[in-house]
């Protein structure tokens, strides 16, 4: 196919995806309880937006001329489409990242086999079926749906896929990596992360507050590069701990149909118990409660937005990603200790910095180990910003030209007289 009939159907299916906004968000809802007005207004303007900038990236892959050392040879390098893309999916936000990889793979020429999270298929199906209404070919999005542990792990290896996009938790992306070894399939993977939020003395405290509460109770602490670790300046500790726990106590909590709702359930009473656990095992290794701490007694899976202080560093809640809405705070008192105690953490996927010293702020981001540093900015999220982790956060980038190279291959081409 064309490269520019590629981006006008990239382009189609966006507009479908807006147009079937209302349903897509109430699909989204009964996959996994966030609020139909959230998904309206963020994630289904968000999976747009993403299949409309790769649509512009399908008519401008091209290769090189090179200018080699035997100058009587004429050498070339084509980019081709990697072949067949395994595309698994989270639970957390099904739709966006559905959006996430089908877009780069398909804007690069691939075929895909989507595979999303057993437990939220509803979104990613009706998608498939936008896909085809917009043109797409039969055969070239696939939709496989199933436990991770028997279709994933097919997925991951099949000698027929020729790579995995994944997005999920550390522990699967290595299995994910001993399962792709059989035909040296490409990975990507998009895994944990434990982010910190650095407010320094000098900060306009009053957004860093906000920031600092939405970075961790937004989608009630079920995102990837939540700011699941709070680290404060010794002089203003006390002071902006506390608001943020006052913000904490002040979330509404409740089902995504109902219009006052900010944070919704967990996805599962499984993870509400692993959530539970995790607090509740900080609690009795020391950790003080400022809000929240617990279950919320009412039918669902609903916890408590938290704040913990005087955690130690090594406790399990501290360092493990804990995927739900639980916030651990500790002081600082100059930049390398902020710095080694933020990369004192297996995970490297985002950080938060808040100054307005600027050579502070640039300081400490090339001192963190993370692949996306906000400074003074919530979210950042830009289909044209690449995002990704070091450590153990992840290999690859999704997003920009970064993302879209990881569906493509490179060919050298030698031509003599």
């Amino acid at each position: 196919m064309l490269p520019s009939v590629r981006g006008k159907l990239l382009w189609r299916i966006a507009d479908l995806i807006e147009k079937n906004g209302a349903q897509l968000a109430e699909l989204e809802f009964l996959n996994n309880g966030k609020a139909r007005d959230i998904v309206a207004q963020r994630d289904v303007p968000a999976a747009a937006d993403v299949f409309r900038y790769f649509a512009g990236w399908a008519t401008k892959i091209y290769g090189r001329t090179a200018a080699i050392s035997r100058p009587h040879l004429h050498a070339y390098t084509l980019k081709e489409p990697i072949g067949v893309a395994g595309l698994i999916i989270p639970w957390n936000f099904p739709l966006l990242m559905a959006a996430w990889k089908l877009a780069p793979a398909l804007a690069a020429g691939c075929s895909c086999v989507l595979k999303p999270a057993e437990e939220t298929p509803l979104t990613a199906l009706r998608l498939v079926e936008l896909v085809l209404e917009a043109g797409v070919p039969p055969g070239v999005v696939n939709l496989v749906t199933g436990y991770g542990h028997v279709a994933g792990a097919a997925l991951a290896a099949h000698d027929g896929v020729d790579k995995i996009a994944f997005t999920g938790s550390t522990e699967v992306g290595k299995l994910i990596v001993l399962a792709a070894a059989g035909n040296l399939k490409k990975l990507s993977l998009e895994l944990g992360g434990k982010s910190p939020t650095i407010i320094l003395p000098d900060a306009d405290k009053s957004a860093a507050k906000m920031a600092a509460a939405g970075s961790i109770f937004f989608n009630a602490g079920q995102v990837c590069a939540a700011g699941s670790r709070l680290f404060v300046h010794k002089s203003i500790f006390d002071e902006v701990v506390e608001s943020v726990a006052q913000r904490a106590k002040a979330i509404r909590v409740g089902s995504g149909d109902e219009p006052e709702t900010e944070m919704g359930p967990l996805i599962s009473k499984k993870h509400l118990e692993r959530v539970d656990g995790y607090v509740q095992g900080g609690i009795k290794q020391g950790a003080e409660v400022l809000a929240g701490g617990g279950r919320i007694d009412r039918d669902g899976y609903f916890f408590n937005p938290t704040v913990l202080v005087g955690a130690d560093p090594n406790m399990e809640v501290v360092q493990e990603e804990i995927f739900g809405p639980v916030l651990v705070c500790d002081s600082f008192e100059d930049l390398d200790e902020v710095a080694a105690k933020a990369n004192s953490s297996i995970y490297g996927l985002s950080a938060s910095i808040w100054t307005r010293d600027l050579k502070a702020a640039h300081t400490l981001a090339r001192k963190l180990q993370a692949g996306s540093i906000l400074i003074n900015a919530g979210g950042g999220l830009d289909p044209n910003l690449p995002f990704g982790g070091y450590k153990q956060s992840g290999w690859g980038r999704e997003f920009g030209e970064d993302g879209l190279e990881l569906y493509l291959q490179t060919k050298s081409v030698v031509i003599g007289g």
